[in-house]
């Protein structure tokens, strides 16, 4: 057994629970609760479950399951509460809350949310991950901004508009937002104009408000990171780590060692901050190539305007040197890419060291690995020692979190497709959603272990739930509430992965 997995289960105990119980300070939220995108700093680690299901089905070990229409926003748990969204008619956007263990509706809201933009699949309008103190529920919607409700009556509390995002590639609005304290903090890296705010969270008044000019179109949910003595704001975006003062929302550091394009969510233990990312192309592909290759509808190897949304137009005509009408070659850059961040595409995997100051990029990079492992959406989960990804194929790999060590590589977990939804641990178990509905459950180890493949028999790609030793899923369609039923199998059964 490697060195990084030795100490046992109590160890692991006591050390997710240190986490766990810094993420509730955070966000007022109880122990026990998953109360935003992935849970507590979204980490995807449930430190106090102990009797969570290894097989389940749309009827076998269903506490509970309901119907809610089209939605991959990720369910929240607080204060007993659980609450989802979907699009529940044309322009008509519907908020619910359930009893978190009897699945009774508690109550129900539907918006107009007036014309839709455009959206890529798999993306859909109701993507937004809510976040919840147990008190209050926080929702965002692209075209209504961000809405506060009471948690128990469902009234509303306040409306915050927010800028509606947009994308180059017209993938559409995805972002998450977290509490910290008494702030609603909330990070939109659209490729129009990117920033992040913080907001009041009990009157929806915008307390501060920092643009990232050089970001491109992500979608990292921001972490909170305490090294030092001093407790950071971290969001990922293109090309550069930054951390905030979350008081002010000052830059405080920088690390500029990533890739263009972040999907991914950053997750933290103890001072350190692991992310893995999948970009387009290869360091050398900046942005040009990959507008050339799906905007350029002529394929004439230019860009015109009418290729583009209108909103991007003013944006065109400041790349457009020569006034020809046209972007070509640096041109394109020059629109849209900040000169400072030229970055290109590739694959990494990262350890970078919270509490820095300023530049941070030769002095708090850990490690670095230029690995084929990441998956370009799905986001890592760091769990007993180990750093586990999955990508498309359900190809499967883990790392040391200490020293960025191989534990496997390559190892597939049996179900092929898209992997859209990131790993999740607890009880000793992984849950690995994939988009052709089936759920895997591994064994946390030294080796990729099977337990179960579970099979919903909807598209998932929305990340899976753990609250009160209860699982969890929204599928494209369903809610489904799972719970361990009598004669579960036990790690000993499991099968190796390939």
């Amino acid at each position: 057994m490697p060195r990084f997995l030795r100490g046992g289960r109590s160890s692991l105990l006591m050390v997710l629970a240190g986490v766990l119980v810094s993420a509730s300070l955070a966000t007022g939220a109880s122990a026990g609760d998953w109360p935003q995108f992935r849970g507590p700093n979204a980490s995807g680690v449930a430190a106090d479950a102990t009797n969570l299901p290894v097989e389940f089905s749309a009827t076998e070990n269903v506490a509970w399951s309901k119907e809610l229409g089209k939605g991959i926003a990720c369910p929240v748990i607080a204060g007993g509460r659980c609450f989802s969204t979907a699009l529940v008619g044309d322009q008509l956007f519907g908020i619910f809350c359930f009893d978190a263990l009897t699945g009774k509706e508690l109550w129900k809201k539907e918006l107009k949310t007036g014309p839709l933009p455009d959206i890529m699949p798999p993306n859909e309008h109701a993507s937004s991950t809510p976040v919840s103190d147990g008190e209050r529920v926080y929702v965002y919607f692209s075209t209504l901004g961000m809405l506060a409700y009471d948690a128990a009556t469902g009234k509303e509390l306040w409306t915050s508009p927010i800028q509606q995002p947009f994308y180059l590639m017209g993938w559409g609005a995805a972002q998450s937002p977290i509490l910290y304290q008494d702030m609603l903090i909330y990070s939109q890296d659209d490729d129009l104009d990117p920033f992040l705010t913080a907001i009041d969270k009990y009157t929806g008044k915008v307390l501060w408000r920092t643009k990232r000019p050089e970001m491109l179109g992500g979608y990292a949910t921001p972490v909170m990171c305490t090294a030092n003595g001093r407790t950071d704001l971290v969001v990922a975006g293109t090309g550069k780590m930054k951390g905030y003062n979350p008081a002010t929302g000052e830059e405080i550091w920088t690390c500029n060692s990533l890739l263009r394009t972040i999907m991914t969510t950053p997750v933290v233990v103890d001072d350190r901050i692991f992310i893995s990312v999948q970009s387009y192309g290869d360091t050398a592909r900046v942005l040009k190539y990959a507008l050339l290759q799906w905007k350029d509808t002529n394929q004439d190897g230019k860009l015109e305007k009418s290729e583009l949304a209108k909103q991007f137009w003013t944006k065109f005509d400041k790349g457009d040197g020569d006034g020809d009408g046209f972007l070509v070659d640096d041109e394109i850059d020059a629109a849209f890419q900040a000169p400072t961040n030229m970055v290109g595409g590739g694959n990494i995997i990262q350890a970078i060291r919270g509490g820095g100051t300023g530049d941070v990029t030769d002095t708090h990079l850990i490690w670095n690995l230029d690995n084929s492992a990441p998956s370009n959406i799905s986001s890592p989960l760091a769990v007993n020692g180990q750093l586990f990804l999955v990508k498309k194929g359900g190809i499967s790999a883990s790392f040391s979190t200490e020293d960025g060590s191989e534990v496997w590589d390559r190892r597939r977990i049996r179900n092929l497709g898209n992997y859209y939804a990131s790993p999740i641990a607890g009880d000793g178990k992984i849950y690995v959603a994939g988009e052709n509905g089936f759920v895997v459950v591994l064994q946390q180890g030294d080796k990729p272990k099977i337990l179960a493949r579970n099979d919903l028999r909807d598209s998932i790609v929305a990340t899976p739930a753990i609250a009160e030793n209860r699982l969890y899923v929204r599928t494209l369609k369903h809610l489904y509430c799972f719970k361990a039923g009598d004669g579960e199998p036990k790690a000993a059964a499991a099968d190796s992965a390939e």
